[in-house]
């Protein structure tokens, strides 16, 4: 078994050997300009060797040397540093041979202006409609002697009685009825002015007893009788479930003390919450769909009918709640739902809809839309113009869509996003240019800065662009003052890693978070465990699992408790949260593996951050794995329970493609940090 081992993990080495000798040679041609004919030398032609005053190494282009010769980290063959680009160009300007632009597989898109949908999800439970709770109280003091309706859950119709009642204020405001009553036939031979005063009382007295909780069918059964009743009973003023019953048999109440609470449950709320980040789609009126865990895989949709205008500041969330109908009685209060809205966003920050664009709708019932002006079918109310609600209008709809660009466009880091555009008249041109973004819509992401409609932007191969400008010493995404070629990071070669980087920021307390509640990291570690199984997904080319974990995360990380953590803490968790949603929202609406592979490299780092400032939960410390090859030789992250390299990025293609970094424990303050190799 030893040698069968042994034998793989030579043929392993081979692999990434190869690997790694066809991106440094791929590099190479980049920064040479493609391929070269037989009579040129290995690093250029032979003028061009003689010109190159500089020499580096196209896997560490920290090196830097006078001459040729070997890498003294890795011992590739140093290559030339060689600038054909004249003097007054573009310091971020590349040119590239056609040779050099299949090489690095270059891919261009246009800028253009369109919708894009963003898929917005959110998590809520359903919850009582208020206006069809009715609460039934006594109006007048006595006994409560029989509940016909002596537990909650019970369904109720309009007019059933509920309870017999003994008062004696009733009793007394009925002998009142009786004796008006025959005081008017008495003075029924008297003057009309002596008559229009016992009617009157009579009225009065009817009127009292109405008042004190009497229908007019008790009263007119009381006249009929003739004799008071000792008992009143008390029928239910609406239809619905007995949601509390708030006395027992035998209470005394007084005047307004509760008795039932009733609720109509064919109408519910369904009460959101939605990021911070998420507002600018968000508007009244617009439709959203929605699962349980009741009935998996059956969708069911309402319509927003509030939005708070006041932020939680603890969980910086905002109150969200959507009208649903539940006829059929399916759903039930207190259900904890997923929640979707589709939405797309305008130039001007108004959301676009097909179905409310140029339409009336009501303020209060967003189900009454309008072709034009007009009153509400349901209360009365004006109806309002969907463009006062923050609706996109019918005008100018082709200047009102935004530019977008595709996600893979962009190099972002921090607060700075580059592109690199083609030039149009001048092929094999490329130059880079800072812009300002918007939101990102799924596969898109809206341009608020720095770019144009028709431009064109790198979409693949923009990372080899850029570590060719890094080569070069130009301003790229890493080096964006273009004043030295930055380190890029090989594990195993001597130069920083991740590790020492990690450690460097560990000795200026930036890390590791004190006095985060063991409480929290329990709950965290449920959200690890999630992840583990994503990577599990991934790594064994399982894009159902990766997804179906995925979900388990988002429910994980909506357990989370943040209200336990102090300011700092809070604060800090409220930032990788959002992050941790936004690329678990990213995995599950990617089309293939790939797309999923990209998003999950981006979880992964917010987990690692997480694990380093709040600690794990975690029985056993979880171990930091590092790919070279991921993305395009960027270089990628991830987290593992168990020892043994499990590439989640290329799966069964390269499943040992990677090497341990360190190590994180549950408690990294109470361990003295996190360990590192």
């Amino acid at each position: 078994m030893s040698s069968g081992k042994g034998l793989g993990l030579r043929i392993d080495r081979r692999i990434l050997l190869a690997f790694v000798i066809a991106a440094a040679f791929a590099l190479g041609m980049l920064i040479r300009g493609g391929g070269s004919s037989g009579s040129e030398h290995e690093g250029g032609t032979g003028e061009e060797v003689a010109q190159a005053s500089v020499w580096t190494c196209s896997m560490h282009p920290q090196i830097r040397q006078p001459g040729p010769g070997d890498c003294p980290l890795c011992g590739m063959d140093l290559i030339p540093v060689l600038d054909s680009s004249d003097e007054d160009s573009d310091p971020r300007e590349l040119k590239l041979s056609e040779n050099a632009r299949k090489l690095a597989d270059i891919q261009t898109a246009p800028v253009e202006r369109r919708f894009v949908d963003a898929e917005i999800r959110m998590v809520g439970k359903i919850d009582y409609d208020e206006t069809r709770v009715k609460r039934i109280s006594a109006w007048v003091p006595g006994r409560l002697d029989r509940l016909f309706v002596d537990y909650t859950g019970t369904r109720v119709s309009e007019g059933d009685h509920l309870v017999h009642l003994y008062s004696p204020e009733l009793i007394s405001a009925q002998e009142e009825l009786l004796q008006a009553i025959e005081a008017e036939n008495q003075l029924a031979d008297a003057g009309p002015t002596t008559l229009r005063g016992a009617y009157a009382t009579t009225k009065a007295v009817r009127e009292k007893l109405r008042l004190l909780g009497l229908s007019p069918e008790q009263i007119a059964e009381l006249e009929s009788r003739g004799e008071i009743s000792e008992h009143i009973t008390i029928f239910a003023p609406t239809s619905g479930i007995v949601i509390h019953k708030n006395a027992v048999e035998g209470n005394y109440v007084q005047t307004g003390t509760p008795i039932y609470t009733i609720a109509e449950l064919d109408q519910l709320w369904l009460k959101l919450d939605a990021f911070e980040h998420d507002l600018p789609w968000v508007r009244y009126g617009q439709e959203v769909e929605f699962e349980t865990v009741a009935w998996p895989g059956e969708f069911f949709k309402g319509k927003i009918t509030f939005v708070d205008p006041v932020l939680d500041e603890k969980t910086r969330t905002v109150k969200v709640r959507v009208n649903v109908s539940n006829e059929d009685g399916r759903l039930k209060p207190g259900m904890f739902i997923k929640a979707t809205l589709h939405a797309s966003l305008s130039a001007e920050g108004k959301v676009y809809d097909k179905g409310l664009a140029g339409k009336w709708i009501s303020p209060m019932h967003p189900e009454i839309v309008k072709d034009g002006p007009g009153t509400c079918d349901v209360c009365g109310m004006d109806l309002v113009p969907t463009e006062s609600l923050g609706y996109l209008d019918l005008e100018n709809l082709d200047m009102s869509a935004p530019l977008v660009i595709p996600a893979s466009a962009p190099l972002i880091t921090g607060k700075r996003a580059l592109v690199y555009m083609a030039d149009p008249e001048n092929a094999g041109r490329f130059v880079g240019r800072e812009i300002v973004l918007g939101p990102r819509a799924g596969s898109w992401y809206l341009v608020y800065e720095g770019l144009e409609e028709g431009d064109r932007v790198v979409v693949n191969g923009n990372f080899k662009i850029d570590s060719a400008l890094q080569i070069l010493a130009r301003p790229s995404m890493m080096n964006p003052d273009g004043d030295g070629p930055a380190a890029t990071g090989h594990a195993g070669h001597g130069e920083e890693s991740h590790s020492s980087q990690q450690a460097s920021a560990e000795s200026e307390g930036e890390v590791y978070l004190e006095g985060i509640p063991e409480a929290f990291r329990s709950q965290l570690s449920k959200v690890f465990e999630s992840y583990f199984t994503v990577h599990e997904g991934l790594s064994g080319d399982d894009l159902t699992i990766a997804r179906s974990a995925t979900e388990s995360l988002l429910d994980d990380l909506a357990a989370v408790d943040m209200t336990i953590l102090g300011h700092e803490a809070h604060q800090a968790w409220m930032e990788s949260l959002k992050l941790l949603r936004s690329s678990a929202d990213a995995v599950l609406a990617a089309k293939d593996i790939d797309a999923s592979r990209a998003e999950f490299e981006s979880m992964s780092t917010t987990l690692i951050n997480v694990a380093e400032r709040f600690g794990t939960g975690m029985d056993q410390p979880i171990l930091v794995y590092h790919c070279p090859m991921a993305f395009d030789w960027k270089g990628a992250d991830w987290l593992q329970k168990t020892e043994g390299t499990e590439n989640p990025y290329f799966g069964a293609a390269m499943f040992k493609c990677g090497t341990k970094e360190r190590e994180l424990v549950s408690m990294p303050g109470a361990a003295g940090g996190t360990v590192h190799e």
